[in-house]
């Protein structure tokens, strides 16, 4: 079968379907919702689907059961059952327009300064063009922080003027912004993004490493670390362990020692670093049960599979699907106002291909497709770290000058600037059952009837975002969850 599910809503019948399975057969389940005479008719069938050509593996495993769960037992030990129609008769035909408003209502947002907003849309399409140009470039877990890179960034912007400092606003998506609002305006969006308890489980610093032959001044170091969160220290790079050392002691330091080696050699002529870290602790609310984990398998292609823990929970979670890429998208809430989106390509469709056509604007539509549904899923328990050194990538994002002999990075302090040598990233991410206290006992399938079932079991793309302003924190994707 070419679908882990579908979520599709025709506003003329009232007619949403959900295909769900994790095998080559899946059940489809039926949700009829009309009004006729103040009545609401449920049915559910199920149907067994031909599967189709370049499936997950070769030679399929056998089709997993579901079995009616016993009082006490795990959710997952149940016979697929099938429930009739089911006819409700509401007090009024207005109940039947209250549901239908509970249910496709859109995800609710909060006012954000426009300034703030447009910032946000700015850096949301830096951040998804850095993703695409970092995962084409390897067939391997990819996990990354395009706000802390876009911090760092913008602080050393601020160091440039000239045609290097245009280069820098095209190549960061900030042409026509005053390079001198960008400090206040980031403070004000890391202010936002971090308020509350985001800061326990969401850690990251940028910094600005020059060699000692070149000055950092007073007002610029005060800069960085008051609107930007980060530092600036000359370094001697003709000591490289010494360097290596005071960086890494650094990048631990940001993350609550996390990271513990963010560099592991330096070239004696570097002139410039930039070096940004980050950290986090994803925290679902509501969380998954970890007495409901269990191991299944993971398909990271057709001939590899994997055993992972697999962690559970039943509630009811906002879904869409994307037709023109044939992926269906999870929102998994967290704490703090963060949210998870899970794309899950079709069967036959591989993940590299729909990270072609990620954008800001694709994303932006995923979230507002959103439609609250009951649902079952499963999904791996994951750790990712991965290092990057970004100047390539960076190039190949039209920022160039910036590390040519004649880039102007003068306004960092004194006569002669440096030029930037090499863009150290590092980021690591833990998602586990862990979540807010309230909701870390549920989980079990408390539905009259059996609610659909999304296993997250085989490659997919995940995006950590701050539902208040829509920044995208934090984008991966995880082709294989026993690896870092």
């Amino acid at each position: 079968m070419n679908l882990s599910f579908l979520l599709s809503q025709s506003s003329a019948s009232g007619l949403v379907t959900l295909f769900q399975g994790s095998g080559p057969t899946f059940r489809v389940m039926v949700l009829m919702m009309r009004a006729s005479g103040g009545t609401i008719t449920r049915s559910n069938q199920s149907s067994s689907l031909r599967e189709a050509g370049g499936g997950v593996c070769s030679s399929p495993g056998p089709r997993r059961t579901r079995r009616r769960r016993v009082e006490g037992g795990s959710p997952r030990d149940r016979r697929s059952t099938e429930v009739g129609a089911m006819t409700m008769t509401p007090s009024a035909p207005s109940v039947l327009l209250l549901l239908l408003h509970h249910l496709l209502s859109p995800v609710s947002s909060q006012t954000v300064d426009p300034s703030v907003a447009d910032l946000t849309n700015r850096n949301s399409d830096f951040a998804a063009r850095l993703y695409r140009a970092v995962a084409s470039r390897t067939d391997d877990n990819v996990f990354l922080s395009p706000f802390a890179l876009t911090a760092g960034l913008t602080a050393l912007l601020n160091a440039t003027s000239g045609p290097t400092q245009d280069q820098l606003l095209q190549g960061l998506t900030l042409t026509g912004l005053d390079p001198q609002t960008l400090p206040d305006l980031f403070q004000t969006l890391r202010t936002t993004i971090l308020q509350g308890g985001t800061a326990t489980n969401l850690q990251q610093g940028m910094a600005v490493f020059p060699a000692q032959s070149f000055q950092v001044s007073s007002s610029y170091l005060d800069l960085v670390q008051t609107k930007f969160g980060g530092t600036a220290q000359s370094l001697a790079y003709t000591s490289p362990e010494q360097a290596i050392n005071t960086i890494n002691h650094w990048a631990q330091e940001q993350t609550g020692d996390q990271i513990k080696e963010l560099v592991t050699n330096l070239d004696p002529q570097t002139q410039l670093l930039l070096a940004t870290a980050a950290s986090y602790q994803a925290r679902f609310s509501p969380s998954f049960n970890s007495s409901l984990s269990q191991e299944e398998r993971f398909y990271v292609d057709r001939y590899h599979i994997v055993m992972v823990t697999m962690m559970f929970r039943a509630d009811k979670y906002f879904l869409a699907y994307d037709s023109s890429v044939k992926a269906g998208v999870l929102k998994l809430p967290m704490t703090d106002g963060m949210a998870m989106l899970v794309v899950l390509p079709d069967e036959d469709v591989d993940v590299t291909a729909v990270e072609e056509e990620v954008t800001a604007e694709k994303i932006q539509a995923w979230i507002k497709q959103l439609k609250k549904t009951k649902l079952e899923v499963l999904l791996p328990r994951f750790l990712l770290e991965r290092s990057y050194m970004l100047k390539d990538v960076l190039q190949t994002l039209d920022i160039t000058q910036v590390f040519q002999d004649n880039a102007d990075i003068t306004n960092m302090g004194g006569a002669k600037g440096p030029r930037l040598s090499q863009v150290f990233h590092k980021s690591i991410v833990s998602v586990d059952e862990r979540g807010d206290d309230i909701t870390a006992g549920g989980g079990v399938s408390i539905f009259s009837t059996l609610p659909p079932r999304l296993t997250i079991n085989r490659p997919f793309i995940f995006i950590v975002y701050k539902q208040t302003t829509g920044n995208l924190l934090f984008m991966g994707r995880v082709v294989d969850p026993t690896k870092k």
